[in-house]
């Protein structure tokens, strides 16, 4: 009696940890293409003749597609099956840089930067919806934190992977090695049987539940507390190597090293934030301590020319400051998502990301092409300290406490 009970546990298990590697790998994907484009700046630059304000321009294209596409995205999540929509966006985003690869010019870029930022909408909505389906209720935030992990993953290896391949390859096949990276990951997807999710109307035993709005007060603050973390990394993530290179008379290797340690230390952070979500429900208030130390932190880097050691152990500890967050940030968003309707409100929220991505690129040229480097870190801490205010009003949201059982 109890092997054949545990048969169908069993199972429930392996099942439950096949959709978590594979959505968690897709979200690999979709954090290391984010950072293709930034990667080969240089490369784009010298071929195309450009300068960083029009390059910053390709990744504004791709965040106001983004951000306009991430609500629909979550309807059609939610109506039409969270799987078919995460191997469209998965498939798109491979071709894209594949085509940029095989025809580089600008025109090709912008093209290339909104195909990206169409699938790059498909990937918070899809992937929260099959997590929060297919996921054991008492593991969710820990599911949540393995998912972000592998996504911060992604960027901490992509100036590696990016440098390997451009030293390989060249820059064209850095950009077609990346874009078929994604479609190798969507026939994987296929093959391990990943599940659909959101693909009905109404979830057994809610036949009679009344209908909820979904854009809430308590989404509306967490959209904006997005946008405010989104731009509170950007500059660093897509422009830090070039301002420490021209403005610190930092090595291209050290740079990299030091943006690779933030990066890595912020998929550590992520790991420890799930631990963290799990054993408190004050995550407003963890976000705000974790920005309020990091401030400080990359404030140093603003005004000090640190050594080489000196820098990279800097950035590891602003890099697992904030990823620390990330975990109770999605445990908010899930518990302010109304029944049915996680594709939706992680679409909405995210559009918090692709806002702060549309001021960001231009923001961060302009401040380079001004030749102020020290800036990048300076705007950054301003960010921050934005994000210290904000995060503690998620805690009195009453869209929150109206979703409480």
């Amino acid at each position: 009696m109890v092997d054949i009970l545990a048969a169908p546990q069993q199972g429930k298990a392996d099942s439950a940890l096949r959709t978590l590697t594979g959505i968690s790998i897709a979200h690999w994907v979709s954090h290391f293409h984010l950072l293709v484009l930034p990667m080969l700046f240089p490369f784009l630059k010298d071929r195309l003749g450009v300068g960083y304000v029009e390059l910053g321009f390709s990744l504004t294209t791709l965040a106001v597609v983004s951000g306009l596409t991430q609500a629909p995205t979550g309807y059609l999540v939610d109506h039409f099956g969270a799987r078919k929509i995460l191997l469209i966006g998965l498939m798109l985003g491979g071709c894209a840089l594949i085509l940029l690869g095989l025809h580089v010019s600008y025109a090709s870029l912008i093209a290339c930067a909104v195909l990206l930022g169409l699938a790059n909408s498909v990937y918070h909505p899809a992937d929260y919806a099959i997590l929060a389906e297919h996921m054991d209720e008492a593991r969710m935030g820990r599911a949540f934190s393995i998912h972000t992990f592998a996504g911060y993953l992604g960027g901490a290896v992509t100036p590696a992977v990016i440098a390997a391949l451009v030293i390989v390859s060249g820059g064209v096949g850095a950009l077609i090695a990346s874009g078929a990276i994604a479609i190798l990951v969507a026939l994987l997807l296929v093959a391990i049987g990943i599940p659909e999710a959101g693909a009905h109307k109404t979830k057994p035993g809610h036949e009679n539940a009344p209908k909820q709005a979904v854009v809430t007060p308590a989404l509306i603050t967490l959209t904006a507390l997005f946008m405010l973390l989104s731009l509170s990394v950007a500059g660093i993530n897509n422009f830090g190597v070039v301002a420490l290179m021209s403005g610190y008379g930092t090595s291209y290797s050290i740079a990299n090293v030091a943006l690779t340690a933030f990066l890595g230390a912020s998929a550590a952070g992520v790991l420890a934030g799930g631990f963290l979500a799990d054993h408190t429900e004050r995550h407003g208030y963890v976000a705000a301590a974790c920005f309020a130390a990091n401030a400080a932190i990359v404030l140093l880097i603003a005004l000090v020319t640190l050594p080489g050691w000196a820098l990279t152990a800097t950035m590891t500890a602003a890099g697992f400051l904030s990823g620390v967050i990330a975990p109770s940030r999605d445990m908010l968003v899930r518990n302010a998502a109304p029944a049915g309707a996680a594709g939706r409100a992680f679409g909405i929220v995210s559009t918090g990301f692709n806002l702060g991505g549309i001021v960001s690129p231009l923001l961060f040229g302009w401040i380079m092409d001004q030749s102020a480097p020290h800036w990048v870190f300076g705007a950054s801490v301003i960010f921050m300290l934005a994000t210290v205010v904000l995060s503690p009003f998620t805690e009195r949201t009453p869209a929150k406490a109206a979703t409480q059982p």
